[in-house]
């Protein structure tokens, strides 16, 4: 089917795309601003998966247990990375949490199975300051309750482009900001119907973004697409629940 980018945004066309490949839809309200986290989103993973673990180490037991894991979380991602964090989990009294299960290679079932377990959330209009609640970005990408994207979008139709995109990151986006800090995401998009450029630190105006685009004979920029826009990349994998 052809979609209809005449009278729906952008960031409706995207999420549109996210939800019918399993992406669950969450608020900017169920954002926790101090440690950069969708807790119910991870509070549900971690009791769904590793509930042993949850009740043996009494992590939401007390609010005082669960500011300790979230910030024990909050520093090794600060000092480690997004992904090394995802990849290898965090260790929290005496005990490794596991924050996403990977890919399974084929004909492994239980791998598979404990893949089915994780959560892919997208959040529009992501309010991310402390300091500034007005200021928000277009679309936020997390995994079991922990971003790895962010995106800000135009539209031709509006007269912006992915350059204004790329602008509004190095210019608007403080890097101090914990969402924005080094390796707290995999990587930030700037993206518009006919292009997409891509950092994976920002660093304002010195900011490195480069084009995550498929070509054009040899060229740059993306080829036309019947079926929608030129930035309507291979379907995403349908994501079992």
């Amino acid at each position: 089917m052809i979609s209809d980018t005449s009278e729906k945004s952008l960031e409706a066309l995207i999420e549109e795309g996210l939800l019918r490949g399993g992406y669950i839809k969450r608020t900017s309200n169920d954002y926790n601003k101090e440690y950069a986290l969708d807790e119910g989103v991870l509070r549900q993973f971690l009791e769904d998966t590793q509930r042993e673990k949850v009740l043996r180490t009494r992590i939401f037991a007390s609010e005082m247990n669960t500011r300790k894991f979230y910030e024990r979380l909050r520093n090794q991602i600060t000092q480690r990375g997004i992904v090394d964090v995802l990849r290898h989990g965090v260790d929290h009294n005496a005990t490794k949490f596991i924050l996403y299960y990977p890919t399974p290679v084929g004909g492994n079932v239980a791998a598979a199975a404990q893949y089915r377990q994780n959560k892919f959330t997208e959040i529009r209009q992501l309010h991310y300051s402390q300091n500034a609640p007005s200021l928000s970005v277009d679309m936020t990408l997390m995994l079991n309750g922990l971003p790895i994207i962010t995106m800000e979008l135009k539209n031709s139709v509006s007269c912006q482009t992915t350059a204004d995109a790329v602008h509004q990151y190095c210019t608007d986006r403080d890097p101090k900001e914990l969402l924005f800090q080094k390796k707290r995401c995999a990587v930030h998009f700037a993206v518009d119907d006919e292009t997409v450029m891509m950092c994976t630190e920002l660093k304002g105006a010195q900011s490195w973004f480069l084009p995550f685009n498929k070509g054009v004979n040899d060229g740059a920029g993306n080829p036309v697409n019947p079926f929608g826009l030129k930035t309507s990349y291979p379907k995403i994998r349908k994501i079992r629940q």
